[in-house]
């Protein structure tokens, strides 16, 4: 069944895309978001409408499923969402999404997603070792900062022993999506655009810092979506603010 046209005719009204001011040029445009926040999707999905990407990169789809989605019709909201079993994904709801997929209609899809097995090998022996993209060197400040960062995710509820693994684990997704960023520009040309966490999307020591080290050369635009207050000198080209829907409280799940 077509939803999209419905979809689109409340859109305006359900959510506002941010102001970010003007979009520069740039190969490879690396877009955060807070997962379920409406305000940071349309975002997005503006951003992408006015680059208008050879290929659209997905932290949350793996490559089988962005295969399957290129012969889907991106304006059919279920066809699409059937293409990637979203149902069964985890991901908050998909109409959140689509219209990042109708605003690029012929835009290679690229899933990046990192398997789970790669996951827990990191965490174990280290990102370097699951991955042939370039790990960037984190300094002790920067992995002190990425640990405290899983540790708020986390609602405190982490064994502190837990968190460098979890930090290899982040450094494992960064990596993997800015190879995968380099690897569409190289095979599609630019620009590229990848959708990721807000986390991922940073400058310092997210998938920019991969992509500078694999490719020096290309221009790399960053934004940064947070909820509240934008944080002090945060790690984005340029970073916005919206406020956060109405959700559960996250850490309910942790408490006694």
């Amino acid at each position: 069944m077509m939803r999209w046209a419905a979809l689109l005719a409340i859109w305006p009204i359900m959510v506002s895309a941010q102001d970010v001011g003007p979009t520069p040029r740039a190969d490879i445009f690396v877009l955060g978001e807070v997962h379920d926040n409406p305000a940071h999707h349309a975002t997005q999905a503006a951003i992408v409408a006015e680059v208008t990407p050879t290929a659209l990169i997905f932290e949350m789809l793996d490559a089988a499923q962005a295969a399957a989605a290129m012969a889907v019709d991106r304006t059919d909201v279920d066809a699409l969402a059937a293409a990637f079993d979203w149902a069964k994904s985890g991901w908050p709801d998909f109409d959140l999404y689509a219209p990042i997929f109708a605003a690029a209609p012929d835009a290679q899809i690229v899933g990046a997603a990192v398997g789970r097995d790669a996951l827990l090998a990191a965490m174990t022996d280290g990102a370097a070792g699951q991955t042939d993209a370039i790990v960037p060197d984190l300094t002790q400040a920067q992995r002190d900062t990425l640990a405290q960062e899983q540790a708020d995710a986390h609602c405190g509820a982490l064994p502190e022993e837990m968190l460098p693994g979890m930090v290899e684990a982040q450094r494992l997704r960064d990596a993997a999506f800015g190879a995968a960023a380099v690897a569409a520009f190289e095979a599609h040309g630019g620009p590229v655009v990848l959708i990721t966490g807000t986390g991922h999307a940073r400058t310092d020591v997210g998938a920019p810092a991969t992509i500078r080290a694999m490719r020096p050369d290309l221009t790399v635009w960053s934004l940064g979506q947070v909820e509240g207050d934008v944080p002090a000198d945060a790690p984005f080209d340029r970073v916005v603010t919206a406020p956060a829907p109405d959700r559960a409280d996250p850490c309910a799940v942790f408490a006694d």
